[in-house]
């Protein structure tokens, strides 16, 4: 299922994969992500990488904000249909954002045994709890998985200590497209756990920060919303329901995009009726059932 801060993560997984193996203690030396369309396989958040070991494989990521009733066996499912569609073994890697995504589902297995006993699966994956990962590690580690770092094991007195040593990195290591790349996923990953007023003012300043084009369009959006209630510009409410505005009408676009490729283009009643729903769970919910949808009219009741 797509979410908010697909487009964000997606960019940290290009431009370091092998970062995010060394993340998941995954072996691998080369990696290519693959671009072929499997959005009948997993979610439009899901990152797929070819490793290209003596013994290939493909590591399946899937980042998540949010709890599924039924993420073991929807992970279950993508791996044995990524290993029929490209013949390799699969390993999977679900990394839980916040301690709200964690429930009895993401338990890292699923499978079943028939009556008889002659039939049985079993399967595993590995599930990465952000929060319970040292900070330490993550501020040594790649830049492409330094975003993390305030979502780690940390105290929010300390993150003002943690963002001058991410900047120090980032200014040194990273270039002028990079830098813009890791601040703006560092903004949109720090609101999955603290207040935006917040995350703005620890973030303001940051070099790199102001030159990403993602994080200007978010912050333009806030204050648009800002202006048209009457606020003055920036002000904080603005910016949150400006962002919620915007994964509205993203969420509307994915069940659109999705929904076509199995359903055919929607006519311009179920059109009307997607443009009319407002709730992001709602819609979120919509885009992971596009996958086994058998029309519009079932869909989009």
């Amino acid at each position: 299922m797509a979410k908010p801060f697909d487009a964000t993560t997606k960019h940290l997984i290009e431009v370091d994969p092998l970062a995010w193996l060394r993340l998941a203690e995954l072996p691998g030396t080369a990696v290519k992500l693959i671009d072929a369309d499997l959005s009948t396989v997993t979610s439009a958040a899901d990152r797929v990488l070819h490793v290209e070991e003596p013994e290939p494989y493909l590591a399946h990521f899937e980042l998540q904000s949010s709890r599924l009733a039924d993420l073991d066996e929807r992970e279950m499912r993508t791996a044995a249909m990524l290993h029929y569609q490209h013949g390799l073994p699969v390993e999977t890697v679900v990394i839980l954002l916040r301690r709200e995504a964690d429930g009895p589902a993401s338990s890292g297995q699923a499978g079943f045994r028939s009556p008889s006993g002659w039939t049985e699966m079993k399967f595993k994956y590995r599930v990465l709890r952000v929060w319970e990962l040292p900070v330490e590690s993550l501020l040594a580690g790649a830049l492409a998985t330094l975003p993390l770092a305030p979502l780690a094991s940390v105290s929010p007195e300390a993150l003002p200590s943690i963002v001058t040593r991410m900047e120090d990195r980032v200014r040194q290591e990273a270039s002028p497209a990079e830098a813009g790349i890791i601040w703006t996923a560092t903004y949109v990953l720090m609101g999955l756990r603290y207040d935006r007023d917040l995350v703005h003012h620890l973030l303001k300043g940051v070099r790199g920060m102001e030159e990403s084009v993602t994080y200007q369009e978010i912050i333009e959006k806030g204050e648009a919303r800002g202006r048209a209630m009457g606020l003055r510009e920036g002000e904080a409410k603005g910016l949150r329901e400006g962002e919620m505005r915007g994964k509205i009408e993203e969420a509307r676009r994915v069940l659109v995009r999705l929904g076509s490729k199995r359903l055919g283009p929607p006519d311009e009643s179920t059109l009307g009726r997607i443009e009319a729903l407002d709730s992001l769970e709602r819609l979120e919910l919509l885009v992971e059932q596009a996958v086994d949808a058998v029309n519009w009219q079932d869909l989009v009741p």
